[in-house]
């Protein structure tokens, strides 16, 4: 797979087809792929925030290191290899936009050699790359169906969880960089023209109960091993994990990272209320609908408001005006959840000059870049009943 520029256009260009020989191409930033942070990417952490965001930072460290490790050694149960991974990351880094994260994983990407030139193995890499495209950008348009189109191309059911959590982790990623480029004041780079992440169809949220069902094995507790059950043992308890975490446990590695991260946002939440409505207009922008009905029971508030947060749209502008710490938070939320790339230092301006302290911004815009991940594992790994 190459990385190309291609002419007038000053963006990556991510090709989904191999060539029969390997190709020479370098990356445009070659020095990103060896930054000293690899989830920050070399982003200095502001001083006050620092002991917050640390307790974020280092499980995610963790996690990069195992999604992308230098070699991955592939065999009949795990098929999905380095190349796949940053392949992948490369995909949904490109969705959201943020350059720090585009020009990173193209570095990374860039040395290795891709898969053969058959016919198999690039249908493989385009459904790969399809599905990818569109958890990032379009979440709500995942449904079984992409799920066994994947498995039609050979993955497996580590791989599944390989790939959505690869998915996730970019997403939330990307999100953590943008906000923290704005808390440090850098000016806004956004390639124009460039799609935009829509709102969920607005009939999803009709209904008042949203039961959820897995939609791949979890793993059999009676030949789990032992790393398993513990992980299993320790997350499922957390509320955002309790469905997920039998599922995520084949891969418990990972899910023990994802379980830090989740327990220390909640940790943080300065706000229930306002923490519950970060959640609700995410999942409710994602398409999540059991993550939307979960919220609701954290959330309370009038029949209005709840009926416009169903409804969606630019509606819930004119309901929520009357409290302005609401209406700054929604605007935040939509910004980064659909245009993480245009989050700006304006956009986080909007926040603190609501009587919110720079702390418990960085608490909520965690919370949305968490509740992004959940909602794509969510709707990736199961449906509502």
């Amino acid at each position: 797979m190459e990385q190309r520029r291609i002419s007038g256009k000053n963006h990556w260009y991510h090709e989904t087809q191999s060539t029969a020989r390997r190709a020479h191409a370098l990356p445009l930033v070659p020095e990103a792929a060896t930054v000293n942070d690899p989830f920050l990417l070399d982003l200095t952490l502001p001083v006050d925030l620092l002991a917050d965001i640390d307790s974020i930072v280092i499980p995610a460290r963790k996690l990069y290191a195992l999604l992308f490790p230098q070699r991955v050694a592939v065999n009949r149960l795990r098929t999905f290899s380095a190349y796949d991974r940053l392949s992948t990351a490369l995909t949904v880094a490109q969705v959201f936009g943020v350059q720090r994260l585009c020009n990173h994983y193209a570095a990374r990407l860039a040395p290795l050699p891709g898969p053969d030139s058959s016919r198999e193995s690039n249908y493989r890499l385009a459904q790969i790359t399809q599905y990818a495209r569109q958890l990032a950008a379009s979440p709500s348009v995942i449904d079984a169906r992409a799920r066994q189109q994947l498995e039609e191309v050979g993955l497996s059911l580590y791989d599944l969880v390989m790939i959505n959590q690869i998915i996730g982790f970019i997403a939330f990623q990307a999100r953590i960089v943008a906000m923290l480029q704005a808390l440090l004041g850098h000016p806004v780079r956004f390639i124009p023209g460039m799609d935009t992440q829509q709102e969920a169809a607005a009939d999803r949220f009709s209904r008042t109960e949203a039961p959820w069902q897995a939609g791949i094995d979890a793993v059999e507790l009676r030949i789990a091993s032992a790393p398993q059950m513990e992980s299993l043992s320790r997350w499922q308890p957390l509320p955002e994990l309790r469905l997920l975490a039998p599922l995520l446990a084949h891969e418990h590695l990972i899910l023990n990272e994802l379980g830090e991260i989740t327990d220390h946002v909640a940790q943080q939440r300065p706000d229930a209320q306002l923490a519950a409505l970060v959640a609700l207009y995410t999942a409710r922008i994602n398409g999540s609908e059991h993550c939307f009905a979960e919220q609701l029971r954290r959330w309370q508030d009038g029949a209005q408001r709840e009926s416009t947060l169903r409804e969606g749209g630019r509606e819930l502008q004119r309901v929520f005006a009357g409290n302005a710490q609401e209406s700054a938070l929604i605007q935040a939320v939509q910004l980064l959840t659909c245009t993480p790339d245009r989050f700006s230092p304006l956009s986080l301006s909007l926040l603190t000059e609501q009587d919110l302290s720079r702390r418990a911004v960085v608490s909520l815009l965690a919370e949305c870049a968490l509740c992004g991940w959940l909602n794509r594992l969510k709707i990736a790994l199961g449906q509502t009943a």
